[in-house]
């Protein structure tokens, strides 16, 4: 018998151990070659893992076993015959199948006969007894007929309009003597469940742990005015949908400006590596975004090259693939610079924490009206808290304020990121 082992294949550099979430066949079941058999979860990201040969797989390991990368997962026997196709089976199913849609068919028809043959007046109310069931929104079907041919009569109506409310006394008082205030012990259960954390969810809870440990963490918060960005998406967020097939969101507003600002400060766009400081002349965005299965952060790259247009459509694509589980190391690795937005859970200011190796990230929250001084007067405005956790470390007080004052300036006033005079014109052209 030949036997091939199916070994977890390696999935990136840094990636030494996986955990096996989900068998995606039964044991002895008959697999094809490249057939996914397994779902296995990194620190990172989901994947699936293709049977490399056709033949009975025999599963060694088990759901929520820890395997390092090369570790033995099954045996697949290449000698094994594919099962034959049950044709006969399927073929007296699919007979019964149709000779129980004529039945069915037959039974409606003489349902629909049946009817058509009872008389046309059953159920059907005089002139009088329609309008005292109108007024009391009393349907027909509710009242038994007593005329002639089944015809409802007012006596019949009348007497429906008692019969009514003598059933709504009787349920107010069957549940005035069932109510039970005295409150349930369901509402207060102290059971208790425990759940293995996921890899995703102990790396989190790791690498947090590390931030704080490793790193001079401070924050430094600013306040935006969201009014002219409200009124460049309320004016032209038609137009650059139908020209650019995506909707203009706040999200390519925010990191057009940081990708802008990182330039102007690059201490910000850097990281340390042991004794040195590493800086980048790009800028790839980490974007952070909440799955079923905790935070990931995917990486726009390039974005100080890229178009509005060009960044709400990556933003898109990566959390349709987050949302789906699809998200691929190559997705999620090489951020120099990360931006959450905690406004869409409804948070009003918090201190975000820095994602490893970089040295600092930008947080978004909830857009809130408030009372602002405008020119000497009080005017209402759609404000919202930025806040920029840096390591003070790599960047000074001087440089993360400058950062953050010009993220503010280039969100209050985005023709600065348009390049032009003409805002739309350049939105919709870049």
């Amino acid at each position: 018998m030949a036997k091939v082992e199916i070994k977890v294949p390696s999935v990136g550099e840094s990636v030494t151990e996986v955990t096996l979430s989900s068998w995606l066949v039964e044991d002895g079941d008959y697999v094809k070659l490249d057939q996914s058999i397994a779902e296995f979860e990194s620190d990172k990201a989901t994947f699936e893992m293709p049977s490399e040969a056709a033949g009975i797989i025999t599963r060694v390991a088990n759901e929520g076993d820890d395997i390092k990368i090369g570790g033995l997962v099954a045996y697949i026997d290449t000698d094994a015959a594919a099962p034959e196709k049950p044709t006969e089976k399927i073929e007296e199913k699919k007979v019964e199948e149709k000779i129980e849609v004529i039945t069915k068919q037959e039974e409606n028809l003489k349902s629909e006969i049946s009817n058509l043959q009872s008389n046309y007046a059953t159920g059907t109310p005089s002139p009088a007894a329609k309008k005292i069931l109108d007024e009391k929104g009393i349907d027909t079907s509710d009242v038994n007929g007593t005329g002639v041919d089944g015809r409802i009569t007012k006596e019949d109506a009348l007497k429906s309009i008692v019969n009514s409310q003598q059933s709504i006394e009787k349920k107010v008082e069957v549940a005035k003597e069932t109510i039970d205030y005295r409150p349930s012990t369901a509402d207060f259960s102290r059971s208790e469940r425990v759940e293995k954390m996921t890899r995703m969810r102990k790396t989190i809870s790791r690498r947090l742990v590390a931030v704080k440990n490793q790193t001079a963490m401070l924050t430094t918060f600013n306040e935006v005015d969201m009014t002219r960005i409200h009124e460049i998406r309320a004016q032209y967020k038609k137009s650059f949908e139908e020209q650019k097939g995506i909707g203009l969101g706040f999200m390519s507003f925010f990191t057009k400006a940081c990708a802008i600002a990182l330039q102007k400060f690059p201490a910000i766009n850097a990281y340390i590596d042991d004794e040195n400081i590493i800086y980048h002349d790009f800028c790839d965005i980490s974007i952070a975004v909440s799955t079923p299965k905790g935070l990931v952060v995917p990486v726009i790259r390039n974005t100080e090259s890229m178009s509005f247009a060009e960044i709400e459509k990556d933003i898109k694509r990566l959390a349709l693939l987050g949302r789906d589980g699809n998200l691929t190391l190559e997705d999620m690795e090489g951020g120099t610079f990360t931006i959450t937005n905690g406004g869409v859970f409804g948070s009003l200011m918090s201190t975000p924490i820095i994602n490893q190796p970089q040295s600092a990230i930008l947080g978004m929250h909830k857009i809130q009206d408030r009372p602002m001084a405008i020119n000497g007067k009080v005017e209402i405005r759609p404000m919202m808290y930025l806040a920029l956790s840096y390591d003070h470390r790599i960047v000074d007080g001087k440089e993360s304020v400058g950062f953050l004052v010009m993220v503010k300036d280039l969100l209050e006033n985005p023709e600065k990121m348009l390049f032009a005079g003409d805002p739309v014109k350049t939105l919709l052209e870049l």
